[in-house]
């Protein structure tokens, strides 16, 4: 395993427990109600169409969620996380739930060599998880890999132009601090926290992360033979990104409080193989 991907997953797994706890995550409401969806996907939904009887596929899944509201969508649903504890608690989550969703542990540069090639009718995968892989280039290979011919890829996760910015200010400005292109080297953190609300304490708290910039995402996906069918640039993500600047929207978003147009905080990309 890269030495990156073992800071992570140190910092993942730790994480597992806190954020299955947290009510952020809605584990209970998941459990209590049948119709119930992650504010993410109840986001996509519109534009993710009918998904019954499909075959997907979520890549870095995390604690299944976002796995699972898909499975209710009608889709045979299967997960992938490099976190054993996370897939474990995806698991438990699917089968006390009775959602059509299996949960496998793997990098996830290595998914086309433990699922099956070419099989999967789409591939989904959701935010905040690019930023924790090195090579935009490398996955997108890897979502080829698992598409069948005419199979799409749908992924939205947070703006490159967002994740440059700097937070935790004490003004208004808007300032750009990180790159927003790819790196050869990764952006080194060392924080105690987490995104959600806990009152957990961490001591796997140093991560490695990598930006990407949208003409990367793209060009990345055309080089590995997908056609892109839609991009879209969102003024909300699904976290208060930027603290004392943002606000929650109508949807459970977040955006900016002064002049939303002024930043992408999100984007939509779907494309086919």
């Amino acid at each position: 395993m890269d030495d990156y991907a073992a800071i992570n997953m140190a910092n993942w797994d730790e994480r597992v427990p806190a954020h299955a706890a947290s009510p952020d995550y809605h584990v209970a409401d998941f459990i209590a109600d049948p119709g119930f969806l992650s504010k993410v996907v109840r986001f996509d939904r519109p534009r993710l169409g009918d998904l019954s009887g499909l075959r997907g596929v979520h890549l870095q899944c995390h604690i299944g969620t976002d796995t699972i509201s898909l499975a209710r969508l009608g889709a045979s649903m299967t997960g992938l996380d490099f976190s054993l504890p996370a897939v474990r608690q995806a698991s438990d989550l699917a089968a006390r739930t009775g959602a059509d969703a299996v949960f496998v542990e793997s990098d996830v540069y290595l998914a086309a060599d433990v699922l099956s090639r070419g099989s999967f009718d789409f591939v989904y995968t959701g935010v905040g998880a690019l930023c924790w892989l090195p090579s935009v280039r490398r996955w997108a290979k890897v979502v080829a890999d698992l598409l069948r011919p005419g199979g799409r890829l749908f992924i939205r996760d947070g703006h490159p132009m967002l994740w440059a910015m700097q937070d935790g200010r004490d003004d208004d400005l808007l300032v750009v601090k990180y790159p927003y292109f790819e790196t050869a080297d990764p952006l080194v953190l060392d924080e105690d926290g987490t995104y959600v609300e806990t009152d957990a304490e961490f001591t796997a708290t140093l991560t490695h992360s990598w930006n990407h910039g949208l003409g990367d995402i793209v060009t990345a996906l055309l080089g590995a033979g997908l056609s892109i069918t839609e991009l879209t640039e969102h003024d909300s993500v699904p976290w208060n990104a930027l603290p004392g600047l943002m606000e929650r929207t109508e949807l459970d978003e977040w955006r900016l409080i002064d002049r939303p147009e002024r930043l992408a905080a999100s984007y939509t990309i779907q494309a086919v193989r």
